[in-house]
């Protein structure tokens, strides 16, 4: 890289630095994986593959240093501009798709512009196109290139700032960390010397991946979120104590055969629990977890540590979020989950009750000072659950057990060899966890940290595993989720404007165009009035894919805001691998700073934004509980991502913003069946009470408001209280209920007549009305017993936003996920009436 900034390149011509700035590419990056080469009139381009006869993904114009045909500072409208617009429309109108940046540079300065916004300024303008293809056919009065750059200047000058964004970046403003920086394994241990090397580290990591195919090709990164980290699965699922195996084409997740289970494994430890308490058997609904004793130990126990794994697995996505807001400060002022803070299970569960699911000034000694820097969250998640209520804690495992290291282990001994040996469980489970470097984002670009970043995408997929692990799991990868939530959305956010306010629009473009500076409050509130659900909501998946895309829908729509109202400036905000990307007008990263006003700013927009649209569009729906918790932890993490420090006073500590209760969001219910009409309602029954519809909506939306246990608890209370008749109602008004009414009525007048004689047409009338009875009387008892109807009834009416002032279900605007699983051949007619209902 040095090369380019060689005094004497200000003497070369431009022919000379393009074959430098390919020398470069080459080396740094894409030799051998991409062809970087000329393109008829373009100077130099980097193609999709190794041949030139694949398509071109970054076009160059490369100019001499010093030439006036580079842009002027903010100035773009140049000759080089020129002459990119026209390569572009060239490339464009044979039909490359692929153009993913064009570049203007002298290989010192560098003007980095987006495809898509030369697809949206140039391409998608029907004038100019118009003129192109006149002056290229020959059919403008001149058809030299010439008199396409003439039009082009007058085009660039009609725009205003801002509608043609651009990157820069000037190689100058790195020269020192080029020319002086060295890579060590171990920093510099003085403050001076340490800020200069992480500044210059810092520098180069920009740079690095400045060029990188990440960036200009805009390439998954290598570490890609959707992708399995098959070491530490396999690891986890040894300090669990399950095993994956092949069952014809699907993997499984059994408990290891008896001959290979370890009972200090968080499972057999469990297990080996509940069956010394004989807990199990006093469970009401034993039942649903298994049909013998041993199966339902097996499913009980791993409800119990999914719980439990939840917990941690969200604590360290925690811990690593505060050791990144306070570089300036000693890891271990931030880091809590070790062996040295948590020695055994039991201060691993004051961690969570007495710790994260209080206040700063409710916590007892000497956990409010052990645990000083851990915050207050508020998040349900730090509940104990029914389950745990019912059988164990995670108290009651034994803490002196060891457990044999896995045979492939990531951790490694003091001469930096494999570990070997046994190690007490928890201690194994912190040690293994601290071998990896964690992340709530996957946005991470270069680094020098030899740990594989592990992320809530990887985390989720694990997880869908785990609750798969009877059937097989399905776990969509993000670029499938990331396409289907873009191409859904952007088509229904049109359909609501449409809608809402009589327009004809065809594009979100469209959609842009028509929103006044003074609608924004109104735009945003037809956004937030989506209603999306996932009837199948696994992991949470597509619900994370479908938030990410409705703030790059609002990015794009420019009415993203602060929380003062402000619209959110100088950043741009993408989906990139399934990932929200946030930038700033330089292409730089947005990293929250506690001490920084504007980047305090963002982080707070960022995290309200967030919580406005999980609240009020976001709804799931899974038969599986274990699904359902890992979905909203799923959710708690894209909160968590933007969490932001609160004003304090003078002297206090500052607290983290605690986390809404979006857990009502996601219910377990089979969303295929229902024992009741799709259209019945909640009103009629409500008359009869002191309870209105408003009251119940009223009441969810103070449970997600509520910030302690006791007001959680009642809330949660009413809103059983107001649900409990729901269903007696709504039964007496099904169909087949009145149906069955009707009929027996029938039966009781001819009951009364058999006092008479009675004709043969009458008899079989009587015959045929009889068994229709029996019939239908059969399938209302096959409905109630049977357990696929098992919550039916919750995933519909637990949710009054989709509730109209009577009570009855109106629908979501949009189902997206995969099809729900239909379990027997006998459902089919529920499972029609119910996807073919008008949502």
């Amino acid at each position: 890289m040095l090369a380019v900034l060689t005094p004497s390149n200000a003497q070369k011509t431009e022919e000379h630095l393009k074959n430098i700035l390919a020398d470069v590419l080459k080396k740094i990056y894409y030799d051998g994986q991409h062809a970087v080469n000329t393109k008829q009139r373009i100077d130099l381009a980097i193609f999709a593959d190794t041949s030139t006869d694949s398509p071109a993904e970054v076009i160059f114009e490369t100019k001499r240093l010093g030439s006036a045909e580079m842009p002027k500072g903010d100035d773009i409208n140049c000759k080089a501009l020129h002459e990119l617009v026209l390569y572009f429309l060239r490339e464009r109108t044979s039909g490359n798709t692929s153009v993913k940046h064009l570049v203007i540079t002298d290989t010192v300065r560098w003007y980095v512009f987006d495809g898509r916004d030369f697809e949206k300024v140039f391409y998608d303008h029907k004038g100019l196109r118009r003129q192109f293809r006149d002056i290229e056919s020959g059919n403008a009065s001149s058809s030299k290139t010439e008199a396409f750059y003439g039009v082009a200047k007058t085009f660039v000058g009609a725009l205003t700032p801002g509608d043609l964004p651009f990157v820069y970046l000037d190689l100058h403003d790195f020269e020192p960390a080029l020319r002086e920086f060295r890579f060590v394994d171990t920093p510099p241990t003085d403050p001076q010397a340490k800020q200069s090397y992480d500044r210059q580290k810092d520098a180069l990591t920009d740079l690095y991946w400045f060029f990188s195919p990440e960036h200009l090709l805009k390439k998954p990164p290598k570490n890609d979120s959707n992708s399995l980290n098959k070491a530490f699965y396999d690891e986890l699922l040894h300090i669990i104590g399950l095993n994956e195996v092949k069952e014809g084409s699907k993997k499984v997740i059994t408990r290891c055969p008896s001959g290979e289970r370890h009972p200090a494994s968080l499972l057999e430890s469990t297990i080996g629990k509940l069956d010394e308490v004989d807990k199990v058997r006093l469970l009401d609904d034993r039942s649903r977890y298994g049909d013998d004793y041993q199966d339902q130990l097996f499913n009980v126990g791993l409800e119990l540590v999914i719980t439990w794994l939840n917990r941690v697995l969200f604590l360290k996505l925690l811990e690593s979020q505060l050791i990144s807001y306070h570089p300036d400060d000693a890891p271990d002022a931030y880091a809590f989950l070790n062996s040295r803070r948590l020695p055994n299970f039991g201060a691993l569960e004051s961690l969570f009750f007495s710790v994260l699911a209080k206040p700063l000034t409710e916590r007892p000694e000497p956990l409010a000072t052990a645990f000083a820097t851990v915050p207050y969250l508020n998040s349900s998640l730090f509940d104990p659950s029914e389950l745990e209520q019912d059988t164990l804690f995670i108290s009651n495992l034994p803490d002196d057990r060891p457990l044999p290291v896995y045979k492939q282990t990531v951790l490694q001994d003091a001469d930096g060899n494999r570990l070997r040996g046994e190690i007490n469980t928890l201690d194994y489970l912190f040690r293994f966890l601290d071998a990896y470097r964690f992340s709530s984002e996957g946005t991470e670009r270069v680094t020098r940290d030899r740990k594989t970043l592990i992320n809530a995408s990887v985390l989720g997929l694990i997880f869908e595993k785990l609750n798969g692990y009877k059937d097989g799991s399905f776990f969509t990868p993000g670029f499938i989720t990331m396409y289907m939530c873009r191409e859904t959305l952007r088509r229904a956010v049109v359909q609501k404007f449409n809608d809402d306010y009589g327009w004809t629009c065809d594009t979100l473009d469209h959609v842009y165009n028509r929103i006044d500076k003074q609608d924004k409050d109104a735009a945003n509130a037809t956004i937030n009035s989506l209603k999306i659900c996932d009837p199948a909501v696994g992991s949470g998946h597509f619900l994370v894919s479908a938030l990410n895309e409705l703030i790059a829908i609002k990015s794009d729509l420019q009415i993203l805001r602060e929380r003062g109202g402000r619209t959110l400036r100088d950043y741009t905000v993408t989906v990139e691998n399934d990932e929200l990307i946030v930038k700033d007008d330089n292409g730089r990263f947005f990293a929250y700073n506690p001490n920084s006003t504007q980047s305090q700013r963002i982080q707070e927009a960022l995290f309200h934004e967030k919580q406005t649209l999980i609240e009020s569009c976001l709804f799931g729906v899974d038969i599986n509980p274990n699904s359902v918790k890992i979905c909203r932890l799923r959710l708690w993490i894209e909160l968590l991502k933007n969490a932001y420090y609160k004003p304090s006073q003078a002297g206090q500590r500052r607290e983290l913003e605690t986390l809404p209760n979006i857990d009502i969001n996601i219910k377990t219910g089979n969303s295929l069946v229902s024992r009741f009409r799709l259209d019945a309602s909640i009103g009629t029954l409500l008359k009869k009470t002191d309870w209105k519809v408003r009251d119940y909506q009223d009441a969810v939306q103070r449970y997600r408001d509520a910030v302690d246990r006791a007001e959680k608890r009642e809330m949660r209370e009413l809103i059983g209280s107001i649900k409990q008749a729901f269903p007696v109602e709504i039964t007496s008004n099904d169909r087949d209920v009145i149906k069955l009414e009707n009929l027996e009525a029938r039966l009781a007048t001819f009951d009364q007549e058999r006092l008479f004689e009675v004709s043969k047409a009458e008899k079989a009338a009587y015959e045929k009305t009889k068994k229709e009875a029996d019939q239908l009387r059969a399938k209302l008892a096959e409905r109630r017993n049977d357990p696929i109807y098992d919550n039916a009834f919750e995933w519909r009416f637990e949710f009054p936003e989709v509730l109209d002032e009577k009570g009855k279900f109106v629908g979501f605007d949009v189902i997206i996920g995969n099809p729900p699983y239909v379990r027997q051949e006998e459902h089919q007619a529920a499972v029609k009436t119910l996807l073919q209902a008008d949502f």
